[in-house]
């Protein structure tokens, strides 16, 4: 029978580990997401599952105690908000770098800096341009209510161990902290030491039988042709994730003449948006992506061929526009794409969104047809 309960986004994501068999969480408390680390303290999964919950001293400590972990096939995660995450990114390159399959969480609070606590989507490059050194990607998935961050964990797991990549959720401050209805996911065992060595034995440390090689886990190579190859083998892996992997919502996009692009807390606030900008006569429709890599470039140039202008609406100063442009440019498109935003921690309401379309798009609503670059 499904269990639901009334969560918070940082609690489910908490509850999620436990009933996915995660094998450990490593973290460091910083706001808005600390209630992650405290729900599992509070939880002891180790007494129910076997799993280990640990505060590392730092951030830099957690995601190599995750590397460790990751190197032997556990399931290990870590969560953190967006200057934790910065410190985590030397981690993060060097897990990539070795290909090894883990989970990160940021919930994302306004910056730069130390910024504020409150919400923002300001880290959408350092989550999809790689973040740290070198040429790598993330798996990023960006949940949009309390039920996706619940959903999102098992999924972030299951990616990353199909890729031997590490996976993302990229949430923010507003939906670690909203509480909503959640169907909770099923309890799934933890892998026993021989499924890890039947998934994850031809590159985990799972101990060396006669029949094959040692299994080192590292991401330092000194031969550049070797790591060149390496590179280019990461290269066609991620090819590969954008052309299978590829999530996203549409909503009223049939018969629009404009689209928004917005993805999690940003996407429910335009949902309301286009629902005021369809009261007002104006066909207006909502492409919601759920992973921000690999992005939906198909869709967006798929619409690009059709509607008048594409509004990039973000908590940030304007960076997934950049990825909208782009993928509009590819198409062989002259439609404008415009970007709307708040920083510091302010949320857009609805109003400003379809305020900010109609006098980014005055043109076109003036005249009725497009306007090129």
């Amino acid at each position: 029978m499904a269990e639901y309960k009334l969560m918070k986004g940082n609690e489910v994501l908490a509850e999620a580990a436990i009933r996915c068999g995660c094998d450990g969480y490593f973290g460091y408390p910083i706001t808005p997401q600390s209630e992650v680390m405290e729900t599992l303290m509070a939880r002891q999964p180790w007494t129910e599952t076997g799993m280990v919950v640990l505060q590392a001293e730092s951030e830099v400590a957690a995601i190599n105690m995750v590397y460790g972990a990751a190197g032997s096939g556990k399931k290990a995660m870590t969560s953190s908000s967006s200057p934790g995450i910065s410190l985590m990114s030397e981690g993060i390159s060097y897990i990539a770098g070795a290909e090894l399959p883990c989970l990160i969480v940021n919930v994302q609070r306004g910056g730069p800096g130390l910024g504020t606590i409150q919400p923002s989507q300001a880290d959408y490059f350092q989550a999809v341009k790689g973040g740290g050194h070198g040429d790598y990607k993330l798996i990023v998935l960006a949940p949009s209510s309390v039920q996706e961050m619940n959903d999102f964990v098992d999924l972030g797991f299951e990616l990353a161990f199909k890729y031997r990549n590490p996976s993302m959720i990229l949430t923010d401050g507003a939906l670690g902290q909203m509480m909503e209805k959640v169907k909770l996911s099923d309890f799934k065992p933890r892998w026993t030491s021989e499924e890890i060595h039947e998934k994850c034995g031809t590159w985990a440390t799972t101990g060396k039988p006669a029949s094959r090689k040692k299994n080192i886990i590292t991401s330092l190579v000194m031969d550049s042709e070797i790591m060149e190859k390496n590179n280019l083998r990461f290269q066609e892996k991620y090819r590969t994730i954008e052309e299978k992997e590829v999530r996203y919502e549409t909503f009223q996009c049939e018969d629009a003449e404009f689209v928004l692009v917005a993805f999690g807390t940003s996407s429910r606030v335009c949902q309301k948006a286009v629902e005021i900008a369809r009261a007002k006569g104006l066909k207006v429709g909502l492409l919601r992506p759920i992973t921000l890599f690999p992005f939906p470039k198909a869709v967006i140039k798929e619409l690009a061929r059709k509607v008048k202008g594409f509004l990039s609406v973000e908590m940030s100063a304007g960076q997934m526009v950049e990825d909208i442009k782009l993928s509009v440019y590819e198409a062989g498109s002259t439609v404008r794409v415009n970007y709307f935003g708040r920083m510091g921690g302010i949320i857009p309401t609805p109003e400003e969104v379809v305020e900010a379309l109609e006098e980014k798009f005055s043109w076109e609503l003036s005249y009725g047809v497009k306007r090129s670059y």
